[in-house]
């Protein structure tokens, strides 16, 4: 099976730490080479890039209910009338509390269900292939 891959570029609202920049430019991709994950990359600087990675099925609960308990934390709120979701993301180098337009996120989401289907990813996977790789390294 091909990899098949998307991405979504946006703006989020940094919240905290309030000497933060305002707006950063996120951009979202979803691979089906590693089906269960999104994959963010967070332009803070005009050279540095922050790059997470956490669950898909963590950002689909987040925008329908407060969800998380680790080092990423995603709940659905409302802000000046528009639908968004706060995300939080923690590291032994600090927290940071973002903001991003639902309607955004979901398009994103959208998509990604597009390439795989929730509950299907296990046949994206292609475990000898990474075990040669872990092993090979």
């Amino acid at each position: 099976m091909l990899s098949t891959s998307i991405t979504r570029e946006l703006t989020a609202q940094v919240l905290a730490p309030l000497d933060g920049p305002g707006d950063v430019e996120v951009v979202l991709r979803y691979d089906t080479a590693d089906p269960y994950a999104v994959h963010a990359t967070f332009q803070v600087a005009l050279d540095q890039q922050i790059s997470w990675v956490f669950a898909r099925e963590l950002l689909a609960q987040g925008m329908a209910e407060p969800s998380g308990d680790g080092d990423v934390r995603i709940w659905p709120t409302t802000a000046e009338g528009r639908e968004v979701v706060c995300i939080v993301l923690r590291s032994p180098d600090g927290e940071a509390l973002l903001q991003a337009e639902a309607v955004q996120l979901g398009e994103f989401l959208s998509a990604a269900y597009s390439l795989c289907t929730r509950g299907r990813e296990a046949r994206h996977l292609h475990i000898d292939r990474a075990l040669v790789a872990l092993f090979a390294s």
